[in-house]
């Protein structure tokens, strides 16, 4: 199978190796394409992005770098219609992932989430793009 993979964190980029290595014991033909980091890059596969290139953290950093933001959700919808994975696997990360989830969907590639977003405390409308969008989550 292929997979496409997107960890946005140094944390994403932990648990999405450790995901890698073990997908790789069931499905020997595994393909990995993802955004991460060097744990993942480890596991092989292509790296599109490493996950440094995609933290902003705080209000004024995220405005003031919108439109590389916004330059990196179009890329990475191009580049999954691209590349045509059979899954696509969230970690977390779900600003970026919820987006890109939904435009997965919608071309007709299962989804998959590892590692769910936090709904409880707040954010709690998510669980109805989640339900909607996610194929199946893991957590």
């Amino acid at each position: 199978m292929r997979y496409y993979i997107i960890a946005g964190e140094a944390s994403g980029d932990l648990h999405a190796s450790n995901l890698m290595k073990e997908i790789k014991k069931i499905d020997s033909q595994a393909e990995f394409r993802f955004w991460g980091g060097d744990l993942m890059q480890h596991e092989g596969g292509h790296m599109v992005k490493h996950y440094q290139e995609l933290a902003f953290m705080g209000f004024s950093e995220v405005v003031s770098n919108l439109g590389t933001i916004l330059g990196n959700i179009k890329y990475c919808k191009q580049d999954i219609k691209t590349y045509k994975p059979d899954c696509v696997i969230f970690i977390d990360y779900p600003g970026f992932n919820l987006r890109i989830c939904k435009y997965v969907k919608k071309i007709g590639i299962k989804t998959f989430y590892y590692i769910s977003p936090q709904v409880w405390a707040w954010k709690s409308g998510r669980v109805k793009t989640i339900k909607k969008y996610v194929d199946k989550m893991f957590v």
